[in-house]
């Protein structure tokens, strides 16, 4: 803990505004923000019947760039003791003592308020309502039960997957199977992509005090099942867009084609666990979500 004459020295020395404002966008982890625009826009165009509303996109996409940017940011603010003790996140600005607590909890409390109420002015306020809903879900349940439970995981899976359901509701204002179905395709997706990070990750999680399956399973076993149980609920789950005519031909083959082979990394994973097998898994939980999304946007009917 830096001791308060010590902040304030910290704070009085210049700092680059070039890196400062590399620090801030670090807050918002970039990659997992990505992510998180991404399948918006895929449940977005998922759900359209016509053409797109061009300026509704980039409002939808301004909205949710600020709501989860900021997100992520109160997320590192919660967690940054935590952080500290792990090897993967002792390098984070805040860790690191680049950044201040104070100044990163008012750059993140702004940021994610501005966006909730854009999309409520941009959108509509059903939209602003589920962004915020998965704000409270993701640092109010899944981010104190991390050190509680290894519940945590499945916990973290509802807000890690409401993304698409947003941007399904901000194309149709309303929402229906087809946002179910998205909502389970990434939710069932999260399982055996988080569960592989923690598999390789496990002696970090263990020093820092979070639970994540991969740390109480002592032997690996339960680990290495779910994740075969989650690729195959997954695969079973991928197809039944086009069952419902959200997707058609290329979708339904596509969703096949790589539902077998993240099924098959899985099962080789739990049959000889190694590190090797579980970055194999993540690779593949990788590629899977994007090109499934992907497809899923140009095959629509």
């Amino acid at each position: 803990m830096i001791e308060p004459a010590v902040e304030v020295v910290i704070a009085a020395v210049p700092r680059d505004r070039s890196q400062l404002a590399r620090d801030l966008a670090a807050l918002g982890k970039p990659r997992v923000l990505l992510m998180v625009l991404a399948s918006t826009l895929a449940g977005y165009f998922a759900a359209l019947d016509g053409p797109p509303d061009l300026a509704q996109v980039i409002h939808l996409l301004i909205g949710t760039l600020m709501a989860a940017g900021g997100t992520l940011a109160l997320n590192q603010y919660v967690e940054r003791d935590v952080d500290a003790l792990m090897e993967r996140t002792r390098r984070r600005p805040l860790p690191d003592g680049r950044l201040q607590p104070l100044e990163a909890l008012l750059f993140a409390g702004v940021l994610t308020s501005a966006g909730v109420t854009y999309l409520a002015a941009s959108i509509g306020m059903a939209v602003a309502g589920l962004t915020l809903a998965t704000t409270i879900l993701y640092l109010g349940a899944y981010t104190p039960l991390k050190t509680r439970s290894a519940l945590c995981m499945l916990v973290g899976a509802v807000p890690g997957a409401l993304p698409p359901v947003t941007g399904w509701l901000a194309a149709r204002g309303e929402l229906g199977l087809g946002a179910a179905m998205l909502f389970a395709i990434v939710f069932l997706w999260q399982l055996p992509h988080t569960l592989a990070i923690a598999r390789l990750y496990r002696d970090d999680y263990a020093r820092a005090g979070v639970r994540v399956l991969p740390v109480v399973d002592a032997h690996g076993t339960v680990s290495d099942r779910q994740i075969v149980t989650s690729t195959l609920a997954l695969f079973g789950v991928s197809v039944l867009p086009a069952a419902i005519g959200l997707g058609g031909t290329a979708y339904f083959s596509t969703a096949c084609v790589l539902g077998l082979g993240l099924l098959g990394v899985g099962l080789a994973h739990a049959s000889r666990p190694s590190v090797a097998s579980a970055r194999r898994v993540l690779m593949a939980t990788l590629l899977y979500l994007p090109l499934l999304l992907s497809i899923l946007v140009l095959d629509r009917p």
